[in-house]
């Protein structure tokens, strides 16, 4: 989340993905104002102008909040309230008006008090580091992009090797830069870039991308294909909780590794479902939880809401996953809601 403080009541946000969106949707309050650009029609008022006819032109409005929900699970954002001010004199206040905040859409919150956990909700994301995944062979190539617990994927790019309908010789270079590409339009400046594959073009494409001196690069052994699977196959692999130990995916794959050996052993150290969380955060015995969107599509969206802020409250780590990861899916068929807990509990 890129943030700007603007003085002690208000900050600036810029969602850059899901669990940032998902993080306003905790942050954002009834009563609370948001500022933000929106388009509205206005009649027009000319001579012999239609009616019916009006001019979409673009406004800054503040919206004193009065709902606020998750539009399509966690892709969108909608703040819905009364207009306390506006750009243009055409638009009344007191009238009612919704923003559909989306990634990479500014708008500004102002509250007559920030609460801690707010803050922290804010900055939570901002010093996480991202990865670059490319899994590469001579035939084809995966990338992907990690940050926090999601992968958002590129179409794959395929070299156009092999066969014997192919009469040319094969230019690697190409493939290369082609390859390269793709990787500048997602890349973010302290991003690193993980390179892994079948055989030796993984190492050639490594060599190739140090000419360039800009990348923090690592080469992994032991990712046999290539393409999207290749992608799959490392977030599932050892590799990548040796490499990305610090990440949040590397955590909770830990957390959820863990509840699967506690729960072959038949203990009572952690929970499953949001009604088993829920009374194990009232005692206060949750150490860490992790939800996927199946936990809010399934429950009252703001009763989860409140929930995870009362656990944020007390001290849980808190992890949020999508469908975009086998980590996410896993954890949306264990119920939407899993935690570890610091103390045996009777479910």
């Amino acid at each position: 989340m890129i943030t700007k403080i603007i003085d002690d009541n208000s900050i600036s946000v810029i969602p850059e993905d899901s669990e940032d969106l998902l993080n306003l949707r905790r942050i954002i309050k009834e009563n609370d104002k948001v500022i933000g650009d929106t388009t509205r029609v206005l009649k027009q008022e000319k001579d012999y102008s239609r009616p019916d006819k009006g001019e979409r032109i673009k406004i800054r409005i503040a919206l004193v909040v009065e709902k606020i929900s998750l539009d399509g699970v966690l892709d969108r954002l909608r703040v819905g309230g009364t207009i306390s001010e506006s750009s243009n004199e055409s638009v009344p206040h007191g009238s009612h008006h919704s923003f559909i905040l989306k990634i990479n859409d500014g708008i500004t919150i102002s509250k007559k008090k920030w609460l801690l956990i707010e803050k922290e909700l804010l900055e939570s994301s901002n010093n996480q580091v991202s990865f670059v995944l490319v899994a590469i062979d001579t035939a084809d190539c995966g990338i992907a992009r990690l940050r926090g617990t999601h992968l958002e994927f590129m179409p794959n790019i395929y070299s156009g090797s092999g066969g014997k309908r192919y009469k040319t010789s094969f230019n690697i270079e190409k493939f290369f830069e082609q390859t390269q590409q793709a990787i500048s339009s997602i890349f973010r400046e302290g991003d690193i870039i993980v390179i892994f594959g079948p055989g030796e073009t993984k190492k050639r494409f490594a060599n190739f991308l140090q000419k360039s001196q800009k990348y923090k690069i690592q080469v992994v052994e032991g990712i046999d294909s290539g393409g999207e699977d290749g992608i799959y196959t490392f977030t599932k692999s050892q590799a990548m909780h040796e490499i990305m130990s610090d990440s949040k995916l590397s955590k909770v794959a830990s957390i959820i590794d863990e509840i699967m050996i506690l729960a072959n052993k038949k203990s009572r150290k952690f929970s499953m479902g949001y009604n088993e969380t829920f009374n194990a955060n009232q005692i206060g015995a949750v150490e860490s939880l992790v939800f996927s969107d199946k936990a809010i599509q399934d429950n009252d969206e703001q009763q989860i809401i409140d929930f995870l802020n009362d656990a944020e409250s007390k001290g849980v780590k808190i992890y949020s996953v999508d469908s975009s990861t086998d980590i996410g899916l896993r954890v949306t068929g264990l119920g939407g809601i899993v935690s570890l807990l610091r103390y045996s509990i009777e479910h």
